[in-house]
């Protein structure tokens, strides 16, 4: 995969490096003055001594030298910024930010109907509603595992969900919704292409 420099903010006088690279090397027009780190801030302008650091479209620190496009900026080349007096700051929620429509992206999922994600795997899931038949259901899945699985290559696995919360709890008992809300919720996982209890 090759690398590439991410500006998160217009403002931003930096970028992020999305994969380690070495000096000399240009990533989207700009040579690298130094072996950059993954993830790592890369001057995008010729900055000075003092000058703020902007990521986020906020003042990371200063800088303690200066520093030219395509120069790495780490942790040692920064002086933070002194906090201010509590009494100091004013608060008011943050302007709204529009930000630009992502290109519509496509991955190898599948619509999973009655769910609200898409799922990108098939998986068979044997949830159980009391914790003791846990070594029945172990047994099962290595029997499903050595025998069905390989008649069936859609199927990506199976796998067992269970609980500790012992046999037979009331549906009325105090924290019965523990179990209940748990079991609810992984039916619901958009992998799972089959639930059986």
């Amino acid at each position: 995969m090759s690398a590439h420099l991410l500006r998160i903010h217009p403002l931003d006088n930096v970028a992020i490096l999305t994969e380690a690279a070495t000096k000399g090397e240009t990533v989207d027009s700009i040579s690298l003055l130094h072996d950059v780190p993954q993830g790592h801030k890369v001057a995008l302008e010729d900055l000075k001594k003092g000058e703020a650091v902007r990521r986020y479209g906020v003042v990371l620190g200063y800088l303690l030298c200066d520093v030219r496009r395509g120069g790495w900026i780490d942790e040692t080349s920064l002086r933070l910024p002194v906090q201010p007096e509590l009494e100091a700051l004013s608060f008011a929620p943050p302007a709204p930010v529009t930000l630009p429509k992502p290109r519509r992206t496509t991955f190898e999922g599948f619509d999973n109907p009655g769910h609200a994600y898409a799922g990108v795997r098939n998986i068979l899931a044997i949830t159980t509603t009391v914790q003791c038949v846990g070594g029945v259901v172990n047994q099962v899945l290595k029997r499903i595992e050595e025998e069905l699985l390989p008649k069936y290559p859609n199927v990506d696995s199976v796998t067992a969900i269970d609980h500790a919360y012992g046999c037979g709890v009331a549906i009325d008992a105090p924290d019965a919704h523990i179990p209940i809300r748990s079991i609810r919720n992984t039916i619901h996982n958009p992998n799972f292409g089959g639930e059986i209890m």
